[in-house]
């Protein structure tokens, strides 16, 4: 068993962690750090675990006394977390926010499919975006082959849950349900991992990354819709995604269209190919607080640590 430790364990992200970890064979959880909950039952706030742990909210920690930490708090608090902290020597680390995903300072950027070795050699894990693993489990295969042609559009719409806990006014439930919207047309934060890993395994690519994220009227999802110019036939493709993907237990090509309700309370990214005249159409799902975050951050701790890939994540979709 290892001990883990949660900062900022009162956000949706903390609170799928928490589902996870209260069931994985291999994890003790030392403390769950939020001042503004200090003393309170974790399933206050979290309630779909009442019944599962007595666990309390803590305002004080020890990061002497655990293995693993995971950091949930929101982008810009992690680098500022180590400034007021020193971190022990062997602690590994999750971070869940945006600040490490450069791989800066030591960290490496937590992406299975992509750099399962160097992930499984690490201590410090920049876990990926939410939109980020969506879009590029549904193109690494090109790129690691060289075979993106031209621009890259992307049209994905996530659930309400990856703006937070926190409402706003795009949030709320009044306006969110029956509604659709668009926002931060071709300048999405996420673009800037998803191209530098792109670069990555084809440098030369020159190509734009045309996205338009789009709030849906549901609380958890991401479906991601990309069409690219490729010169290869939708068989050839099928079976491009199928080799590269056959060792990760859960990234899976399918031979039918896809939806949302085959991902949606899992840590799988189902995938589907389509050609159409000279573009290949890719369509990709994930449960975006799962895959996107807390489900991928207990894959990378299983990596780091050792256990099986899959401990503690064999979770069932809703599916109806």
């Amino acid at each position: 068993m290892i001990k883990a430790g949660i900062i900022g364990g009162a956000g949706y992200t903390a609170g799928e962690l928490l589902r996870i970890l209260v069931n994985h064979p291999y994890v003790g959880i030392e403390f769950v750090h939020s001042e503004s909950n200090a003393g309170n039952h974790i399933y206050d706030v979290h309630e779909g675990l009442i019944g599962d742990t007595d666990i309390r909210f803590t305002d004080s920690y020890n990061l002497n006394g655990i293995d693993v930490l995971f950091l949930c708090s929101a982008h810009g608090k992690s680098r500022e977390f180590w400034q007021h902290n020193p971190c022990p020597a062997g602690l590994k680390i999750i971070d869940l926010a945006q600040d490490f995903r450069d791989e800066s300072e030591g960290y490496v950027y937590g992406l299975p499919e992509m750099q399962r070795d160097r992930i499984s050699g690490a201590t410090k894990i920049a876990n990926p975006g939410c939109f980020a693993t969506a879009i590029q489990l549904a193109i690494l295969p090109l790129a690691k082959e060289c075979l993106l042609e031209s621009d890259i559009n992307i049209t994905a719409i996530t659930g309400s849950t990856g703006a937070g806990v926190k409402p706003g006014a795009t949030t709320h439930f009044s306006w969110r349900n029956n509604n659709l919207s668009a926002y931060k047309i071709f300048e999405h934060q996420h673009l800037q991992e998803i191209g530098r890993n792109i670069h990555h395994l084809q440098p030369g690519f020159s190509g734009e990354f045309k996205f338009v994220p789009i709030r849906g009227d549901f609380a958890r999802g991401i479906f991601a819709s990309i069409h690219t110019g490729c010169s290869i036939s939708t068989e050839q493709a099928v079976a491009l995604y199928k080799d590269f993907y056959a060792d990760s237990p859960f990234t899976f090509i399918s031979d039918k269209p896809v939806d949302l309700k085959q991902a949606v309370n899992t840590n799988k990214c189902i995938i589907s190919l389509e050609k159409h005249s000279d573009s290949l159409v890719i369509t990709s799902v994930l449960d975006n607080l799962l895959k996107g975050a807390s489900g991928q951050a207990v894959q990378n701790m299983n990596l780091i640590c050792h256990f099986e890939e899959t401990a503690g994540l064999k979770l069932k979709a809703s599916a109806f």
